[in-house]
């Protein structure tokens, strides 16, 4: 999996996911369970990652880009 976005909030992470998966792209989360239960430690670090396969990460970079 390669991170494509760090989002300040789950709010836009889980846009950027339904974003990408509106142009056939599976996106994944993993910090969402983290960030909703515990914000105070995940945004210490780097945010809420927005993930996708390495094969889909250049045209994901794109779409986030046109965001």
């Amino acid at each position: 999996m390669i991170t494509v976005a760090e989002c300040s909030s789950v709010d836009e992470a889980l846009f950027l996911k339904s974003m990408l998966a509106g142009n056939g792209i599976t996106a994944f989360v993993p910090d969402e369970m983290m960030a909703q239960n515990a914000p105070h430690v995940m945004f210490a670090g780097t945010g809420v990652r927005v993930q996708v396969a390495e094969e889909d990460a250049e045209t994901a970079l794109d779409l986030i880009a046109i965001e």
